[in-house]
């Protein structure tokens, strides 16, 4: 089998997934999982879709991730890696990816801010007199 990629985005966070058959290794930008994701809730993110499919130890993974924030990247990264599974094999994983959510990409981003005002939504004080 040859190497799969995929495309994985969430708020400001762009992740680049390469899968290979292997025997579950996961590397980001050059480094472990355990290394460049210290929390454990982060990590169980980004092995979310290899758990949902049952496909924890047959693929090996690297991601390129640029941008965002860390939790951004990890969900980033789990999109990612679900849609890489998909084009592997659609009929075998899809449904179950789909039925977890992890095929949808999340399309909340942050609100620009607004000329003459403090923020996105927030207004100044108003003062009657």
């Amino acid at each position: 089998m040859e190497q799969t990629n995929a495309l994985g985005r969430r708020k400001s966070a762009v992740a680049r997934v390469y899968l290979v058959a292997g025997k579950g290794n996961i590397t980001i930008n050059g480094k472990s999982l355990d290394e460049y994701f210290k929390e454990e809730s982060l990590r169980y993110i980004v092995k979310q879709a290899l758990e949902v499919t049952k496909t924890e130890g047959q693929f090996d993974v690297k991601v390129t991730l640029a941008g965002g924030g860390i939790k951004g990247q990890a969900e980033a990264a789990r999109l990612g890696i679900a849609r890489a599974l998909c084009e592997i094999d659609s009929e075998a994983y899809r449904a179950s990816l789909k039925a977890a959510g992890f095929l949808t990409r999340d399309a909340r981003e942050v609100e620009r801010k607004k000329p003459g005002q403090p923020g996105a939504r927030r207004r100044f004080q108003f003062s009657k007199r």
